[in-house]
């Protein structure tokens, strides 16, 4: 692109750097539940993670060399859960580091209870829950991969489900969602906007 079409109230960012580093964004926090070789549990916190289009599948970005991508390679499942804004310790606590003998001893610690469909475990009082059993896993994205998983079954907190009788801004108030404000911060959402979208447009 010409540099003279560059409208002049940007700045261009360093890509000699990840860019994702330079400014803020806003994404869900989850933890991706799997199990490890000896059947210990481990959890652990993504923040880039997506509905893989319209139907029941799910991905997130991992790194080969974590526990997490061989795993679920090794076990072909995992589970998702969303914490509330009130669970920002324990998300972060999952990411502490491995011990010397390769476990998590935090983990432990952590109130869980079984899924139903796949050998996995989730968080206690999150609002959202999946069950997935692995889909494709995508190599070359630098030293990343796209893991994904078909959502074979599904959970959550009735507080936070969208219902024709409750107006869509009084159950997001009653119930904040946790957002993770990348890079290091956190926010709990509980206002929100509708959208203007065009008449004509089929939402």
């Amino acid at each position: 692109m010409n540099e003279s079409s560059i409208s002049s109230h940007v700045v261009q960012l360093d890509t000699t750097v990840p860019v994702w580093e330079q400014f803020f964004m806003v994404a869900p926090l989850v933890l991706i539940g799997t199990r490890d070789v000896d059947g210990a549990l481990d959890l652990a916190p993504k923040h880039m993670v997506t509905p893989m289009g319209w139907q029941n599948y799910f991905g997130f970005v991992c790194t080969p060399r974590h526990k997490t991508c061989r795993n679920i390679a090794d076990r072909g499942e995992f589970t998702v859960s969303y914490p509330k804004p009130s669970q920002v310790l324990m998300a972060s606590l999952a990411a502490s580091p491995r011990v010397d003998e390769g476990e998590k001893p935090v983990i432990d610690y952590f109130q869980t209870f079984p899924a139903a469909r796949i050998y996995g475990r989730f968080i206690e009082d999150g609002y959202l829950y999946f069950e997935c059993r692995h889909h494709k896993t995508v190599d070359g994205f630098g030293e990343n991969c796209l893991i994904t998983g078909e959502i074979v079954a599904a959970y959550a907190d009735p507080d936070y489900l969208r219902s024709s009788e409750a107006d869509d801004q009084e159950t997001i108030h009653k119930a904040p969602l946790f957002a993770y404000l990348a890079p290091g911060r956190f926010a709990a959402i509980d206002s929100s906007n509708a959208f203007p979208f065009p008449e004509s447009m089929k939402k």
